[in-house]
């Protein structure tokens, strides 16, 4: 039995988390301040896919991660899955910048935590945020690839608040590494989604939208709707973490990700095919749109011996399925 720590564990996912490394047997020490408009869920009434008091090796904390590490001094743990954030969907990175630069104090608190208790690994969940917005204009974007982030060199805009913060995030990884010693993996996920996401991300607020509208001629979302995305499943981030975790040390990067740009507008044709129509599909300009192309270059992962597995089409019909039985 491992001992673990999860930061954020009661969040879209970290609750995935939480649940494969019960599922493994291991004793999951799970923090989480449930705060406002991040999608945690008190695990009290339990979590939507499963309770996690049902396991008699699942612990749970109330508070904010930052308080926890000045109250505890545990220096038994085998992982830490560091995935405290300030994040919500898109609107809540553009309008509320400032609370999510919360993110810049949790991550320097934690890795003086990590200092001085010594975990045995980190996995830190960055984010394809922190790749410069400079090559994902309308204009020139590519795949992005884990080298286009290098910290002897020009790294260039990140992302708003939160794609500085998760850069940040990365640079005292490698720092831990270098200085203390302190072994760690940095994770750059893409768009992950899943049946369980908050309604403030797309997916979800997608697909619901597709339900709630069946037969109309017209159907909207946020931005133009030409912006195109990488959708992963969240089973395929988790599956990706614990193939690659412990082949990654010194605090480098990995990209989770498809490799495969999907606009919204086709999302969305998607979503309204599952449910038996054709809309029109219309962009709502003066909503949030982010960058124009984010999507990840798949040979680094390839190279440690993970691919993704689940089509977005079968993603998308196994939450719209998830979604009208919750309606019945």
């Amino acid at each position: 039995m491992k001992k673990i720590l999860v930061t954020g564990g009661a969040g879209f996912v970290g609750r995935r988390f939480v649940k494969r490394c019960l599922d493994n047997g291991d004793q999951v020490h799970c923090v989480d301040p449930i705060a406002r408009d991040t999608g945690g869920i008190h695990p009290d009434g339990g979590f939507p896919l499963y309770a996690p008091f049902d396991y008699s090796s699942f612990h749970f904390y109330e508070q904010d991660c930052r308080q926890w590490f000045r109250e505890h001094d545990d220096d038994d743990f085998d992982y830490v899955f560091h995935l405290a954030a300030m994040v919500g969907g898109r609107a809540m990175i553009e309008n509320s910048p400032l609370a999510v630069a919360d993110d810049l104090s949790i991550d320097a608190e934690y890795w003086q935590w990590a200092k001085k208790v010594k975990p045995a690994k980190t996995v830190c969940f960055s984010s394809s945020a922190a790749y410069p917005i400079g090559r994902q204009r309308e204009q020139g974007y590519q795949l992005l690839s884990e080298d286009m982030i290098a910290f002897d060199d020009d790294i260039g805009m990140p992302d708003m608040s939160y794609g500085w913060a998760k850069l940040t995030c990365e640079y005292l990884a490698r720092l831990a590494y270098e200085k203390h010693g302190l072994k760690s993996v940095c994770y750059r996920p893409f768009s992950g989604y899943g049946e369980d996401q908050d309604d403030s991300y797309p997916f979800p607020s997608i697909c619901k939208r597709a339900m709630a509208h069946v037969g109309e001629e017209k159907l909207t979302v946020w931005g133009t709707g030409d912006q195109m995305r990488d959708f992963i499943y969240i089973e395929d981030c988790v599956d990706g973490v614990f193939a690659t975790m412990d082949k990654i040390n010194d605090g480098d990067a990995l990209n989770l990700s498809t490799g495969i740009y999907t606009s919204f507008k086709q999302f969305a044709r998607i979503a309204a095919e599952e449910c038996g129509y054709e809309p029109e599909v219309v962009g709502l300009s003066d909503k949030p749109a982010g960058v124009h192309a984010r999507g990840g270059c798949t040979k680094k992962q390839v190279e440690y011996g993970f691919s993704h597995k689940v089509d977005f089409h079968a993603g998308v019909k196994k939450a719209l399925e998830l979604y009208a039985s919750q309606t019945q």
